[in-house]
């Protein structure tokens, strides 16, 4: 069974800062490109940033660009969100994702977690 867990979301003051991570079991994150995704209040689910296996290609939604750093820690089995310079207009469950390639977990990811809650306060 695939489990993607995430933690490390909560309250931040604008300008804050935040690290989420996620754990996979090590079959799915061997073999997936590694991703995260949002869901503010009242609106659809949108692609945040991506990872590739190697961790060689990275992709970011043009709104987190410069801000927010993905990364992946093959050994734990781990993929982080550095969430820096955090705005009200962050808030969002974040939700990671796994897929068998980057224009799939980009798009259409195969599995996902339960959510972590992010909140910036203004």
């Amino acid at each position: 069974q695939v489990q993607l867990v995430e933690s490390g979301g909560g309250l931040v003051q604008a300008g804050g800062s935040l690290r989420l991570s996620c754990v996979a079991s090590a079959r799915t994150f061997s073999t997936s490109a590694m991703g995260w995704f949002r869901q503010a209040p009242g609106k659809g689910r949108e692609f945040v940033a991506a990872i590739s296996r190697s961790a060689g290609n990275t992709n970011y939604a043009d709104s987190v660009k410069g801000r927010f750093t993905i990364s992946r820690d093959n050994a734990k089995n781990t993929v982080y969100l550095q969430m820096n310079s955090l705005k009200p207009d962050d808030t969002a469950v974040y939700y990671c994702a796994a897929g068998i390639a980057m224009a799939v977990v980009t798009t259409t990811p195969n599995y996902w977690g339960q959510g972590t809650q992010v909140t910036v306060s203004s």
